[in-house]
């Protein structure tokens, strides 16, 4: 991560707001990036400001351009990502920033995606002055998902579950509803807000008949109404026609083996076909990542049960974990994770913490395994 130089405090400030603006588009601008722009006028004053609300809709820049109108001309403009410099479904923001008189502009993160980036090159063309770095960690985190997605090529999985505070899942009878708050089920609603899909396995889908359609949740996906693709890891086609996941509430994808028998679903719900999982059982969980990114999904909640997700973390397909604890003990039932080949201490895997919060009488525990630092370069190809 490059090292920015020092910055007047009332860009940092402004940076502070532009990150917090970005948020908002969270759930509603996939596949783009949520970006938020702070316009400061020639006094350093803020003079307009804006993020990227819709997907096609005009980008952070523009609505902060044209907030600022006259007052754009000699200022500074501060961005949560590098403006872009190409032209989709809107401008290049580069070349927006130079048509308004900008003259400064303060960015946090370099933008990754090979069709968009440059913007930094032709604002210093257009003798523009230029910074690059400005709070970049804390801007990266709050566009993980999509940062992920561009360098990965595929996308962004936060593996959330609900456990008891000796690890379970379900009791021994297979009991599971509740063990965790009203509040934290609330809030589960809030990740799948932010997500482009929604996953989990046959297992779940058996056991909870789960709707995994948004209700109640605040904030940009609820403003557009955008529900995630709900995805059902449904390995020999055993989903039902008369089970929640497949009303009219949002998109459903059940995705079965190639081999498996499907009559009962195909023409009724989108069926995808995939290779089973070599020398295990399940499906291919990176073929199923490489279907998802096929379909522009940036990012994915993980919902399904211990063996599914025992399937993602044996590759290395995890990136953020959620998890509410209860104060609850149980001594016995299912554990929150399956299998994923380690057999010793010495291979645990031993994630971040980031962020530790009550969710009414629940602890919300928020950690990243170490392999994912969403500013990190990408690393070249050998």
């Amino acid at each position: 991560m490059a090292t920015a130089p020092a910055a007047p405090e009332r860009e940092r400030d402004a940076m502070r707001r532009a990150i917090g603006l970005a948020a908002r588009g969270l759930g509603s601008t996939s596949p783009n990036p949520v970006v938020g722009c702070v316009v400061l006028d020639a006094d350093g004053r803020i003079a307009g400001e804006g993020w990227h609300q819709r997907a096609g809709g005009p980008h952070a820049e523009i609505h902060a351009l044209r907030a600022a109108a006259e007052r754009a001309r000699g200022g500074t403009a501060v961005v949560t990502l590098e403006p872009c410099n190409h032209t989709g479904r809107t401008g290049p923001c580069a070349h927006a920033l130079i048509a308004a008189g900008i003259s400064r502009v303060v960015y946090a993160v370099a933008d990754p995606n090979l069709t968009a980036t440059g913007g930094a090159a032709t604002l210093r063309a257009a003798g523009i002055d230029v910074e690059g770095g400005l709070l970049e960690e804390e801007a990266a985190r709050g566009n993980e998902a999509w940062l992920t997605s561009v360098r990965l090529g595929r996308p962004f999985v936060l593996w959330k579950y609900g456990a008891t505070l000796d690890g379970r899942i379900a009791a021994a009878d297979g009991t599971s509803r509740w063990i965790t708050s009203a509040e934290a089920r609330a809030d589960v609603h809030r990740l799948r807000a932010e997500a482009d899909a929604v996953v989990v396995g046959s297992g779940t889908l058996h056991a909870d008949d789960p709707h995994l359609a948004i209700r109640g949740a605040e904030g940009g996906a609820q403003d557009g109404v955008v529900q995630p693709l709900r995805v059902v890891v449904d390995t020999d086609a055993t989903t039902k026609p008369g089970a929640r996941v497949l009303d009219a509430a949002a998109p459903t994808l059940i995705a079965i083996a190639e081999d498996a028998t499907a009559g009962h679903l195909e023409g009724c719900v989108d069926v995808i076909r995939l290779p089973r999982a070599a020398g295990g059982r399940g499906l291919d969980i990176g073929a199923l990542l490489a279907a998802l990114d096929r379909r522009a999904v940036r990012s994915v909640l993980l919902e399904g049960g211990p063996t599914l997700a025992g399937a993602f973390a044996a590759i290395g397909a995890v990136d953020k974990v959620v998890g509410y604890i209860a104060p609850v003990l149980l001594g016995a039932g299912r554990a929150a994770l399956g299998d994923f080949g380690v057999t010793t201490i010495g291979q645990a895997l031993r994630l971040s913490l980031a962020e530790t919060t009550r969710i009414g009488p629940d602890l919300r525990v928020t950690a990243y395994p170490p392999h994912r630092i969403p500013c990190a370069p990408v690393p070249e190809e050998s």
